[in-house]
């Protein structure tokens, strides 16, 4: 677990607001409809898959960041992830367990005197079919004074 200075970084993405309930089944359909907008574009590997949330609604941007210059379609536009300070873990293994290391940033955070906002996001490793070597990078942005890690 660390605390990071984040820059933005662009994305393109679907934006939806949704429900916690919901959103399982969701989030593969809006990331579908990014990559089909990217393949059209010539876009056809080299992209990570993000997820931001917003808030705790959710109001959510699902995606990827967009390393170079892709003409954008349908539902599909441009975004970024936010900048600012952020509670930053990485998460190796299945995705099942991302949920898992959000609570365990929001609790480190709770112990080092950092509030967490409910900003958050996830970027995924590159793909991976071997659950055991998939990877995710977790997000929060904080504010608060105690600034190690």
């Amino acid at each position: 677990m660390t605390i990071r200075q984040v820059q933005a970084r662009p994305t393109a993405v679907v934006v939806a607001g949704t429900t916690w309930r919901e959103f399982p089944a969701l989030w593969g359909r809006l990331l579908g409809e990014v990559w089909d907008c990217l393949r059209a574009g010539g876009i056809t590997s080299g992209c990570r898959n993000v997820m931001l949330y917003r808030d705790d609604v959710p109001n959510v941007e699902v995606g990827v960041v967009l390393e170079q210059p892709c003409p954008l379609t349908g539902r599909v536009v441009t975004s970024h992830l936010p900048e600012g300070t952020a509670a930053v873990t990485v998460h190796h293994g299945p995705f099942a367990g991302v949920g898992a290391a959000h609570d365990a940033v929001v609790a480190w955070c709770s112990a080092h005197g950092n509030e967490p906002t409910r900003t958050r996001w996830e970027v995924y490793g590159p793909h991976n079919d071997d659950p055991n070597q998939q990877w995710t990078e977790v997000y929060w942005l904080v504010t608060g004074s105690d600034q190690s890690s």
